[in-house]
């Protein structure tokens, strides 16, 4: 586990720095984070034109700022959008923005302070079925293996709505980048990591050819102390 952390974090530094190299990152920068690349518009709307978009009613979005734009097209073609909190530190970990209740324009309403303020705070019983999940990338590559920024939280949250039956083999996973964060090499990866299935970029739309999903959450891949910080986690320890 340790060489392979090693290796995220070293293909994690490689594209930041290539991010901020190339000035692809927007406010507020790229280091540390999921990168607020340039594009991020474009590449939501080159989403928002995939069937698997048109065909789902619930989607799961990350609350990172490059995916700002995918959850205010969300909002506004009626879509209904549960977020995560970050960090996962309430006992109702994810909220839910209904559009039909949302007031103001989707744009705000899907900023994250404003959706964690406005959304209802849901439990994971108290969830839908998602049909797409569209999560926050540093580094991916065409066969669908994903880095985050290094939290594990992704992972968490994707292991959660497994085990409860809210996302199966049906449900599409996606993520938006900009194309220099697709990298054409393999990529480290942990039995519990899942692939992406769609990988859209400014430019280009990429699918992967093989799936990878989670089983669950694999309790010994997780220390006591982020199990303890958790409440969804705490709750559910065997």
């Amino acid at each position: 586990m340790g060489d392979v952390e090693s290796a995220k974090q070293e293909v994690r530094q490689r594209v930041w720095e290539l991010l901020e190299r190339e000035k692809l990152a927007r406010f507020p920068g790229a280091r540390g984070r999921i990168p607020n690349f340039v594009g991020a518009d474009e590449a939501a709307a080159a989403l928002a034109g995939l069937r698997e978009w048109a065909t789902a009613s619930v989607v799961k979005a990350n609350p990172d700022s490059p995916q700002l734009p995918v959850r205010s097209r969300a909002l506004a073609a009626g879509k209904l959008l549960y977020m995560a909190v970050p960090k996962l530190t309430d006992a109702r970990p994810f909220v839910l923005l209904d559009p039909a209740k949302v007031s103001e324009s989707s744009r705000r309403a899907a900023a994250k302070d404003r959706a964690l303020r406005m959304g209802s705070p849901v439990s994971v019983p108290e969830m839908r079925r998602v049909d797409l999940v569209v999560c926050g990338t540093v580094a991916v590559n065409r066969e669908g293996v994903r880095v985050g920024k290094g939290g594990g939280f992704s992972d968490i949250e994707f292991g959660l709505l497994v085990e409860a039956g809210l996302v199966g083999d049906d449900t599409v996973i996606a993520t938006t980048v900009h194309s220099r964060q697709v990298l054409d090499e393999p990529l480290p990866e942990t039995d519990h990591d899942f692939r992406v299935d769609v990988v859209v970029t400014p430019d280009e739309v990429i699918r992967a050819p093989r799936r990878k999903r989670s089983t669950g959450i694999l309790w010994d891949h997780l220390p006591e102390e982020k199990i303890a910080e958790i409440p969804a986690l705490a709750a559910r320890r065997p």
